[in-house]
């Protein structure tokens, strides 16, 4: 199986087995910006790795050899260390264990094919909300605009599953798990044993309790369903009001807009993408987003829905109503942990687990949105794959870990690409800030001690790997910087520098 990955160039995303995705899930990029995972030819004395750790970011690739480059930061497979130990049989669990999955998202569907890779003999069972074959949710964007077909989103054909023996239980709701038992009991009234659980129970989408929110016409675009149901009502000429400019918010937007709908989206911050872009780039991001005629409006709040059975229009707080036929609500998500508390899982925000994916009962796992790893909730899907992979080889007896991957973004919104990493919003004057704002292109560079603390490029990403290997590695910059003059400057230096 290993053999089967092609990479995305571009962003890291690593797919495995079966025909590609029409464009990476991740950034949008086409099939011709994907390449095969080349074997290294890397000779390593004694028994076969079973696994290569990066060391420059920590990122764990299983596999016989490295990859040509690490998915993460970029590093060539001469910055891998080989990691022993993990071939053989399971060390851990039974070759025989039935390992159950709850959850079908990319962390479910990863951990099912690590685990199978991992533990050949293993019974593996995944439990699904969703009637569908397990899909790209990252992808439902795209298909609200038409850019794919309801084939191109699935993860894999059925097949994939069959040929690896995953069993798969979709429109099953999972409703209590006896962890003193090792089971959990189905909708169906069906208890099911396992010798490992794995919990890959994703997030809902948040709706803020503002009045109104129980009328028909509010909607989310967190499922398969939802977009059909959005392309059903979203016609041509539709009023809708999306609730939060992030990215989900603005792709939604645009997907409508396109499909001929008039568009307004709302932040509450001054600017897009608050999480991920300083004022500066939000607002230049702003202009593109005007040029498909959606109408934004940022520094404002939501007070109300009007309407009587049916959402007529958003009323704000500064008294302005806006009319609307559809108010889809894009502003974040929330955990779902319920299951997890009421099993006695140690619970913040998200179910804590340590670098083994582990949780605070032995024989429970937990990744991808659900998953609160050293403090932090990562929702995206390259962390959740990873997480997903790692819980599946330890769930089959394997040994595996992950260390946390870089809190960056590498995104294309609107075919604008972003790029975004660390501290972009530095709180006081012990940093040292650079803004570059030449032709179409923006890029903001954050220093605190001659360290590199953050930085966002928008339309020129080509610094990305540079700036992620300057702040992985905490490399001192005080050269580079000596003498900088303005941001143009800095920005011709550390692409030279980069080529040296």
């Amino acid at each position: 199986m290993a053999g089967e990955s092609m990479r995305c160039t571009v962003c890291g995303y690593v797919h495995v087995g079966g025909e590609l995705p029409a464009c990476c899930p991740v950034c949008g990029v086409g099939q011709e910006l994907f390449e095969a995972e080349e074997v290294s030819s890397v000779a390593v004395p004694g028994s076969p790795a079973r696994a290569w750790r990066c060391l420059v970011c920590d990122y764990l690739h299983e596999g016989a050899a490295p990859p040509e480059a690490c998915p993460v930061c970029g590093a060539g497979p001469d910055q891998f260390e080989a990691v022993y130990g993990q071939g053989g049989e399971p060390e851990t669990a039974d070759s025989g264990a039935t390992i159950v999955i709850v959850g079908a998202g990319i962390a479910g569907i990863s951990a099912a094919a690590a685990a199978r890779e991992t533990n050949p003999a293993a019974r593996i069972l995944v439990v699904g909300r969703e009637p569908e074959l397990p899909y790209y949710r990252i992808n439902l964007t795209r298909y609200l605009a038409g850019e794919l077909t309801s084939e191109q989103l699935s993860l894999h054909p059925a097949g994939w599953y069959e040929e690896r023996r995953i069993e798969l239980r979709p429109s099953v709701e999972v409703t209590a798990i006896n962890a003193a038992a090792r089971s959990i009991r189905l909708g169906t009234g069906e208890t099911v044993s396992y010798d490992r659980l794995i919990l890959t129970l994703g997030a809902h989408s948040f709706v803020p309790p503002v009045a109104g929110i129980d009328k028909a016409g509010v909607m989310t675009l967190r499922t398969y369903r939802d977009a059909c149901a959005l392309l059903e009502k979203a016609g041509r000429g539709a009023g809708c009001v999306v609730i939060g400019g992030g990215v989900l918010g603005l792709e939604t937007a645009a997907a409508l807009a396109g499909r001929g709908a008039r568009v307004t989206v709302i932040e509450s911050f001054d600017w897009l993408l608050p999480r991920q872009l300083n004022p500066a780039a939000g607002k230049r991001l702003a202009t593109y987003v005007e040029k498909l005629g959606i109408r934004l409006l940022c520094g404002v709040r939501l007070q109300k829905l009007a309407g009587e059975n049916k959402v007529s229009g958003v009323v704000l707080e500064t008294g302005e109503t806006l009319p609307a036929d559809l108010v889809i609500f894009a502003a974040g998500v929330r955990c779902n942990n319920a299951l997890a508390r009421q099993a006695n899982l140690e619970v913040h925000d998200g179910i804590l687990v340590d670098n083994r994916m582990q949780t605070s009962i032995d024989d429970i796992f937990a990744a991808g949105d659900v998953a609160e790893h050293q403090g932090v909730l990562y929702g995206a899907w390259l962390p959740a794959q990873q997480q997903g992979k790692v819980a599946g080889v330890n769930a089959a007896g394997g040994s595996s870990r992950f260390p946390g991957l870089p809190r960056s973004n590498i995104l294309k919104v609107l075919d604008v690409d972003l790029f975004s990493i660390g501290n972009v919003h530095p709180a006081d004057g012990s940093y040292q800030v650079f803004e570059d704002s030449a032709d179409e292109h923006y890029a903001l560079f954050v220093f605190r001690n001659s360290t590199l603390a953050g930085a966002v490029l928008l339309g020129d990403t080509s610094l990305s790997a540079r700036l992620k290997e300057l702040i992985e590695n905490r490399t001192s910059c005080s050269t580079i910087l000596h003498g900088v003059r303005n941001g143009a400057e800095l920005r011709r230096r550390l692409l030279s520098a980069g080529r040296s």
